[in-house]
């Protein structure tokens, strides 16, 4: 027998939250972000829900491939644009559509031997400060490469910093509104939480929204993701394989981080820092047994982690566990508060489960 941690990937619930960005996106395209093999579930698990979406969009040449490999003819954006000039080869061949966020890629493409012309998103730097060509410079930038042959047309981008909180958008939205006046071509500027939450500001021509597909909420703890109406794309699900009674005074785990009060009934599961699990996780971090809610007592251990078994006392050797998304009775722990108690984001979790934890599509 195998070890019993699975992950499981919803594909109705995928669908149900593209659908969901879409209704909130209005009369905009919507890109599917798919990056970071999507968003750890798996390009290839994800592909048939999102195929809805009117583009992909994804970070590197061997994830474009992959969706291509899978039948997709319709748009494919690099958020990131090309890392070297032979990945333009590949752009075209792919027919891909890249972003250009630096002097560097319009130089790659000024040298580019090509037959056919490329769509590129220009992208602005409008405070985020990560990439992106400052306002100042952003029209030499376009008018650039508007002059080459290697470029057909040109899409105009931006990435809010704020979008998930209560400084909002209004700022950058002024500055790319400002320095884009009269520029033509496409403009994309919402992530998640612009499409979600500032639908009227930001929608622009392509949305790009990432977090929401897979069921987390971006302005968490703001609000869940039941206040979006998302579901959860992912369940992380184990068995308990063991089980010990405690008396006052008895610890757990390394470092005895944990003292019983009292009498206590505790579960061993099937999980750990090694799966994927985050060990950060403290005492109270919460977890379903047999779908009703408890804790977790002590620290995260490579291979395991231990349970109160007070609220459920019928559970016994082999009770299912889920760590985040839907136990088998529909109760639902969301990922959000999974990684608020190991002091992170829906994201981490996501994207961290281990090459050796199986996975499923249901």
């Amino acid at each position: 027998m195998p070890r019993p941690i699975l992950a499981t990937v919803h594909a109705d619930a995928l669908h149900h939250n593209l659908e969901r960005a879409r209704r909130a996106a209005l009369d905009s395209r919507v890109w599917a972000v798919v990056k970071a093999n999507a968003y750890g579930h798996g390009i290839e698990r994800v592909f048939d829900s999102f195929r809805g979406a009117d583009g992909f969009a994804l970070l590197d040449l061997a994830e474009a491939e992959r969706v291509r490999a899978l039948g997709w003819r319709g748009p494919v954006l690099l958020l990131e644009g090309v890392f070297e000039p032979r990945d333009l080869e590949l752009c075209s061949r792919l027919d891909l559509w890249h972003t250009v966020h630096c002097d560097a890629q319009i130089d790659m493409l000024a040298a580019h031997k090509t037959q056919a012309p490329q769509r590129v998103f220009l992208k602005m730097n409008s405070g985020m400060n990560r990439l992106g060509f400052a306002p100042s410079r952003f029209r030499s930038a376009w008018t650039r490469l508007n002059a080459l042959p290697q470029v057909d047309e040109i899409s105009l981008m931006t990435h809010f910093s704020d979008a998930d909180g209560a400084r909002g958008i209004a700022h950058q939205l002024e500055v790319f509104e400002d320095a884009t006046r009269d520029l033509p071509g496409e403009r994309s500027i919402a992530n998640s939480a612009a499409t979600l939450r500032h639908p009227a500001l930001a929608r622009g021509d392509w949305v790009r929204p990432g977090i929401v597909l897979y069921g987390s909420a971006p302005d968490f703890p703001e609000h869940d993701a039941s206040h979006w109406q998302l579901q959860p794309g992912m369940t992380l699900s184990t068995r308990l394989i063991a089980l010990q009674t405690l008396q006052a005074g008895d610890t757990v785990g390394y470092g005895s981080s944990f003292t019983a009060e009292g009498p206590l009934r505790i579960g061993v599961a099937a999980v750990g820092y090694a799966d994927g699990y985050p060990r950060h996780c403290t005492t109270g971090t919460p977890v379903l047994v047999n779908g009703v809610r408890t804790r977790m007592v002590g620290r995260v251990s490579m291979d395991m982690i231990t349970v109160d078994l007070t609220p459920v006392p019928d559970a016994g050797f082999d009770s299912d566990v889920t760590l985040w998304g839907r136990a088998a009775n529909g109760t639902l722990l969301p990922i959000d508060e999974v990684a608020r108690a190991a002091g992170t984001v829906g994201y981490e979790l996501m994207c961290a489960v281990a090459p050796r934890v199986p996975f499923a599509v249901d």
